[in-house]
């Protein structure tokens, strides 16, 4: 789950998140299960604290959740900037499996109930000008159809205010918009939310085009 930052997470640096022996080998099974996701390196600017230098964290999964119509769930939390609709994430714990907390999470933060469809992308952040080989922070991210229940948050700590559905082919619009946000200091996630945008605009553009290339 991702919450307001705590702003004494400054004090924790952004040194290497490598992925451990045993996450390396639940990746390599849930490509066989769920297909090869798009590996990506991206480099992103880091003056920003949630979510990576949270530390009850060394990852996130994004759910892409697939309604009946098609079209994916974005949400907005009460203290995002205007506009600022994303797909939803939430966080891995250290130690914790990848499939575990996309189950988790999604039920936490959608209420609903799902079908886990394919492994759309692994990427890898590194702060700007830091060596590739060297990542601060995961993104995994899985293609979700929704089966039954309710739409809406079970957890009022996730401070979601509003969800929306896009198409697909919205998704690189969705990131352009993340994109271009605005510096803006905020003690909610520890740091700039023009630098925030930047780092959540990547999967909305991986996600397009692992689905685009389907």
């Amino acid at each position: 789950m991702t919450c307001c930052a705590n702003t004494s997470a400054r004090s924790r640096s952004l040194t290497s998140v490598e992925l451990s022996p045993e996450t390396r080998r639940e990746i390599d099974t849930l490509a066989r299960r769920f297909g090869q996701p798009l590996v990506i390196d991206s480099p992103i600017p880091d003056s920003f604290d949630d979510p990576i230098r949270k530390p009850d964290r060394y990852g996130e999964v994004c759910m892409v959740v697939r309604r009946p119509s098609g079209a994916v769930l974005l949400s907005i939390k009460t203290f995002y900037p205007r506009g600022a609709y994303r797909l939803p994430t939430g966080g891995i714990a250290p130690g914790e499996p990848i499939f575990a907390a996309l189950r988790r999470e999604t039920h936490e933060e959608t209420g609903l109930q799902t079908d886990v469809r394919r492994f759309l992308a692994q990427i890898a952040y590194h702060g700007e000008g830091a060596t590739i080989g060297t990542p601060l922070f995961h993104t995994f991210a899985f293609l979700l159809d929704e089966t039954s229940g309710t739409l809406g948050a079970l957890d009022a700590s996730e401070q979601i205010e509003d969800w929306r559905e896009a198409a697909v082919g919205d998704l690189p619009r969705v990131a352009d918009f993340l994109d271009g946000l605005q510096t803006q200091g905020t003690q909610d996630i520890g740091g700039d939310w023009r630098a925030w945008g930047k780092f959540r605009a990547v999967v909305h553009r991986a996600v397009h085009q692992a689905l685009a290339s389907a």
